[in-house]
């Protein structure tokens, strides 16, 4: 979608909110279209255009029932704004399903591709915030979410949530049987195991963890689901999957976590499994994104091939 037409679309929708009191100022343009916004109320504000055919109305509502209830008892993380009439999602006509939520004003801690090397206090601090959003989450007793799954079967089936991404095409013969390999031990793993399952974030990547003088934020729950805890401390280390800093990064992210969430009982070794699932989804991800030779497609497929490698050594 061009800016152009992105942002005719979000001033028709920001009407349902009162209107503009200035033009949108386009901040992303990928899985969603978000735009940094002011209303008339004075309000500032993150307005959504949710990707047509990727998430349902009923699955958009559930993701901002779940954060109202989270920032409601505390969480930092965006607040769902509701129309002049009530409504948390505005559909209108052929345009994409549009939702509003609180702004944050706070930087990312890092971003994609670029090797984190600050301190490991803040790793910590981010376990504890994680092992936070589980525990809130859990207290909630919210009824059942239209939230998609991220279990065993979602990861690891044959139709995976994200895509079958053992079909990656820059993958070798040999390379597809080696993930084949390393996708039939993680399956077992769940047939003896079966971790319990929850809301979990599923995406969160330093691009969706903000910090400022008041702390960490969570943002763009859009991929939330029901999934295991592990799963969203594997995401979280993802981008530092080839970096000699893994080790104490994850030793100071479960550090936090335990100090927050201790009966998960999180272990060391069990992480090396979330990361290769987090780089098996993303290599299944890319490939309905970008085209057969795209360059994206085998840095996604390298990735997975590393962890897969890292997790048979220590299964």
């Amino acid at each position: 979608m061009t800016p152009e037409k992105a942002t005719a679309m979000a001033e028709r929708a920001s009407l349902a909110w009162g209107g503009f009191a200035t033009p949108p100022r386009l901040i992303r343009n990928r899985e969603n279209v978000v735009f940094e916004v002011s209303f008339r109320s004075g309000t500032r504000a993150a307005l959504r255009l949710h990707r047509q055919g990727y998430q349902s109305r009923d699955a958009i509502e559930a993701e901002l029932i779940w954060t109202e209830a989270l920032a409601n008892s505390g969480f930092p993380c965006p607040t769902p704004f509701l129309t002049e009439d009530g409504a948390r999602v505005m559909s209108q006509g052929s345009d994409p399903l549009v939702s509003v939520v609180s702004w944050i004003d706070a930087d990312p801690i890092g971003e994609n591709g670029v090797p984190y090397d600050g301190p490991l206090n803040l790793y910590e601090d981010l376990g504890q915030l994680i092992g936070r959003l589980h525990r809130n989450t859990a207290a909630l007793n919210l009824p059942k979410l239209a939230r998609p799954s991220w279990n065993a079967d979602a990861l690891l089936g044959d139709t995976p949530h994200w895509g079958r991404f053992w079909e990656n095409p820059s993958l070798t013969q040999k390379e597809v049987a080696f993930l084949q390999e390393a996708r039939k031990n993680a399956a077992q793993h769940f047939s003896y195991e079966n971790p319990a399952v929850g809301l979990i974030h599923a995406d969160l990547l330093q691009e969706n963890i903000l910090r400022n003088s008041d702390g960490l934020w969570i943002i763009d729950f859009d991929d939330s689901g029901y999934g295991y805890a592990g799963y969203d401390i594997g995401t979280a280390l993802i981008q530092h999957s080839e970096s000699p800093r893994l080790p104490e990064l994850q030793e100071a992210l479960l550090h936090g976590y335990a100090a927050q969430h201790p009966t998960q009982n999180l272990q060391v070794k069990d992480i090396a499994l979330y990361v290769m699932l987090r780089s098996m989804a993303s290599c299944g991800w890319i490939m309905l994104r970008a085209e057969k030779d795209d360059p994206r497609q085998r840095f996604y497929a390298e990735r997975a091939l590393t962890c897969a490698r890292a997790y048979l050594a220590v299964c």
